[in-house]
């Protein structure tokens, strides 16, 4: 259950990290109300989900999530570039989130 919650919490990340963005510096009221929202939204199912499993594997995983998820986001709705170098790294990234999650010990769930 745990990891379901990190899980959410790295999904929740990507919104906040993406809605940025449109705050344009917090001067917007409603994306700035979606990113304060889902930004506290996220550090709390990360802080539930710290009390089983290791604080630094959590965390890590849980940026990774939030990094890989904002980046796609980034290519799809920014057109930032989609080179293979950068999609090849990326996929480091999820190699790395995985192996994290699968060698931390903790709740299995």
């Amino acid at each position: 259950m745990s990891w379901l919650l990190v899980l959410v919490a790295g999904l929740l990340e990507t919104c906040w990290a993406v809605g940025l963005k449109y705050t344009q510096g917090f001067t917007r009221p409603w994306p700035s109300l979606f990113v304060a929202v889902t930004l506290i939204s996220s550090l709390a199912l990360l802080s539930i989900a710290m009390r089983t499993l290791p604080a630094g594997t959590a965390y890590a995983v849980w940026v990774g999530i939030g990094a890989l998820g904002a980046a796609l986001v980034g290519i799809v709705l920014f057109r930032e570039p989609a080179t293979l170098g950068r999609f090849f790294f990326l996929g480091l990234m999820v190699v790395s989130v995985i192996g994290l999650k699968f060698t931390s010990g903790g709740d299995a769930h």
